[in-house]
């Protein structure tokens, strides 16, 4: 009775105060154009692009057991549908990242249909030869992507439903991502706590037990596949018009190892590891680049001590502390 006296306002203290740090988090976030330049405000909207896109991916890594190495086929594909559709039809934006967000869902139920029914590296080759294809398809059609020249020169439309203000200025586009992202992160959480999470959780531990009580896994691969290419293409479809331009890279392998080091350095094992990981990431890129050409040598070296001795990433060392304390 003493125990379970103890632990539950524990539970509640441990609640408040993740409570009051989003609080916190998001005054920050809101207050920033008006303490930070420009270049800060740039960089914080490329954190949180990129922060959604590896929470995406870690909906297959995290919570699903899933790694894939192709997540980069959804993000570039969102991009590219965003750019061509400002190119050439200019509709408000919303319908942008609809359209985005729909296109690259419909690619990931085409290629997860195929890769969710094998399992650990059968299943991250599968994706990474996928990717790559979807790579070469970006690269070679011209016609419609410029090839490595990409899609560039297209203006940033009105947002729509009547709400007036221009995209084009850096700061109402990071309201827009920062609204945008903290929605998608919403609905991400809401999933991974919901009974479907937790079906996706049971799988991750013990796939074979799951099968076992009657759960068809593969179907429930094949959701959560879906999910995470659907946001993985509306990160895209925000990264493009920030950038101004979409080009292969975006599709690339390489761009697959990026969220993949993001939710390793946050932890993948916590629901805000993969955008804390992002910030981590790119603070370091930008914060190295300005010394010296040869960042990645550095980044790498950093990155590779930062998983060697914290493998639950960063996040994890809170707890451990936690755990420590008497």
């Amino acid at each position: 009775m003493a125990t379970s006296g103890l632990a539950r306002p524990l539970g509640l203290t441990r609640g408040a105060a993740a409570l009051a740090g989003l609080a916190a988090a998001a005054i920050a976030l809101l207050a920033l154009p008006y303490v930070a330049p420009y270049f800060v405000i740039f960089v914080a909207t490329e954190i949180l692009i990129m922060g959604l896109f590896a929470t995406s991916f870690n909906l297959l890594f995290g919570f699903t057991g899933l790694l894939s190495f192709g997540h980069a086929a959804y993000f570039g594909t969102g991009a590219y549908i965003a750019a061509l559709l400002l190119r050439d039809l200019q509709p408000d934006f919303v319908w942008v990242l609809l359209a985005a967000g729909l296109g690259a869902g419909l690619l990931a139920f085409v290629i997860g249909a195929l890769c969710v029914r094998l399992n650990e590296v059968y299943f991250a080759m599968l994706t990474l030869a996928f990717g790559m294809m979807v790579y070469v398809v970006f690269h070679q059609w011209r016609s419609m992507t410029g090839g490595t020249d990409g899609v560039a020169g297209f203006p940033i439309t009105a947002l729509g439903f009547g709400v007036h203000g221009q995209l084009g200025n850096p700061v109402h586009y990071y309201y827009l991502v920062l609204v945008v992202v903290a929605a998608s992160l919403f609905a991400l959480y809401r999933i991974t706590v919901s009974p479907f999470g937790l079906i996706l959780r049971a799988m991750r531990e013990n796939t074979e037990r799951v099968a076992f009580a009657g759960v068809p896994v593969y179907r429930y691969r094949l959701y959560a596949f879906v999910l995470a290419g659907a946001f993985a293409g509306l990160a895209g479809a925000l990264f493009s018009p920030f950038n101004r331009i979409a080009v292969p890279e975006m599709v690339h392998w390489t761009q697959s190892a990026e969220p993949v080091l993001m939710a390793i350095l946050g932890g993948a094992s916590y629901f805000f590891g993969p955008l804390f990981g992002a910030a981590v990431f790119l603070t370091l890129e930008r914060w190295i680049t300005s010394y010296t050409t040869e960042w990645m040598i550095y980044l790498g070296i950093i990155l590779l001590l930062l998983v060697i001795f914290l493998p639950r990433g960063i996040l994890g060392l809170f707890d451990r502390h936690k755990e420590d304390a008497p």
